[in-house]
């Protein structure tokens, strides 16, 4: 009897002892886990202060991105102009050498028609002066070749003589004769033998 007493007590402390552990057990789980699902307040507190940007300093950053605004529309503005300027000369530039002056039969002065000529190829070469020009004499095919290459020497100076007295330095001026070599009309009549005794103008940049 006395023994089964303590047989009894025995179980009973046991049993009370695995309980008392499972317990313990469990709070320590359940602990665990609100442990791991709570944010760390270090990290918590970071996510919370975002440094915000002063206001004045905002502004400054505005007032520099329109500032550079305004500069790029200054460059374009400038280009456009350079473009414009470029387009104009190369324009002037085509007309000084496509227009030529010309001759009378055997003679080398300049006409008055074409001293308003002159005068605005003497305007455009004072407008670029890193422009230099060459004025090549030419002659009909009437005569010996030694008479026209002299006679497509003089027209060539009449025409120098005429810029440097419009204030063009002689040094930008070269001329060349081509006699009858170089003709613009090939017939062999007046028609075409007043379009060959003429002066070309080629620029040299």
């Amino acid at each position: 009897m006395k023994r089964n007493l303590v047989v009894a007590t025995l179980v009973v402390f046991a049993f009370s002892s695995i309980l008392l552990l499972s317990s313990c057990a469990k709070k320590q789980v359940i602990t665990e886990e609100k442990e791991m699902e709570a944010p760390a307040p270090e990290v918590a507190k970071v996510e919370e202060e975002k440094p915000a940007v002063p206001a004045a300093k905002e502004e400054k950053m505005e007032e520099a991105k329109i500032e550079r605004l305004k500069e790029l529309e200054e460059a374009k503005k400038r280009e456009a102009a350079i473009d414009e300027e470029k387009a104009w000369m190369e324009r002037r530039a085509a007309k000084f050498e496509a227009e030529a002056i010309y001759f009378d039969f055997d003679k080398s002065f300049i006409k008055l028609e074409y001293r308003p000529v002159l005068q605005e190829k003497a305007a455009f070469l004072k407008d670029y002066p890193d422009m230099r020009v060459r004025i090549e004499g030419n002659c009909d095919e009437r005569g010996t070749n030694e008479y026209n290459l002299a006679l497509g020497e003089r027209r060539g100076n009449s025409a120098k003589n005429f810029f440097i007295s419009l204030g063009i330095a002689a040094d930008r001026i070269e001329t060349i004769s081509y006699g009858e070599e170089r003709p613009r009309a090939l017939g062999h009549n007046e028609v075409s033998w007043s379009q060959n005794r003429r002066d070309d103008f080629v620029l040299v940049r």
